[in-house]
């Protein structure tokens, strides 16, 4: 991974920080994006380049406006003319019954985890050279109570990818589902990151083997 652009949007934190750290320590350059978490994806940046990476983009991206997509890819192609490896890790979730949800609660989980992640790859597609990976979500392949819109969105995040993939078969496409996993999403309760982390950096390196346009199941990989 040495050397390589790997662009991880939604890295100020969880697990797209932690995604972040292992592509930094194997020398990668990096694209770290941050939406309202500007001191916290400033942090992050630092710890990178102690890690080692190579070189670092630092810029606010803002999934749901298409005007900041634009301005995204500009300035990665500015500076880098490529990705390589793009990771579409920015989220959000609510996690209520569905009748308790408001009309900005489904706009903003379908905007971000959907639609957002939809229109950056659409944006970046001509650029990517090795692969895209898509986080995905265990609430991607089961459904769960008070998880209604959420799981709507990762399900259509698993199609999407199995889609794409059928048009690039040169492009390395595929989901990684991570489960409960000790973000600000779940109030930092279960697996911790990291693990997360390095699944989707195995995946990137190929050293995780996974079918073009499938996924894979991270509580299957880290027993």
């Amino acid at each position: 991974m040495k050397g390589k652009v790997v662009l991880i949007t939604g890295s100020s934190s969880g697990i797209g920080r932690e995604t972040a750290y292992r592509f930094a320590q194997a020398g990668a350059k990096l694209v770290l994006s941050y939406n309202r978490g500007k001191t916290r994806g400033e942090q992050a940046e630092r710890r990178c380049r102690k890690l080692g990476a190579e070189d670092i983009l630092f810029l606010h991206l803002d999934v749901t406006d298409d005007r900041s997509i634009s301005d995204s890819v500009k300035r990665v192609l500015k500076k880098y003319g490529r990705v390589d490896f793009f990771i579409n890790n920015a989220g959000t979730g609510v996690f209520v019954l569905f009748k308790e949800h408001t009309m900005k609660d489904i706009e903003r989980q379908i905007r971000t985890n959907l639609e957002g992640l939809i229109k950056l790859t659409r944006a970046f597609l001509p650029h990517i050279k090795k692969g895209i990976i898509n986080i995905a979500s265990a609430a991607g392949k089961t459904a769960y109570a008070e998880m209604s819109v959420y799981c709507g969105t990762k399900f259509g995040v698993l199609g999407f990818t199995q889609a794409l993939a059928k048009e690039h078969p040169r492009l390395r496409i595929c989901c990684v589902n991570p489960d409960m996993t000790a973000t600000r999403l779940t109030g930092y309760e279960g697996r911790p990151p990291s693990e997360v982390a390095e699944v989707i950096f195995k995946v990137a390196s190929g050293e995780i083997k996974v079918a073009h346009g499938g996924d894979v199941d991270v509580w299957k990989i880290m027993k």
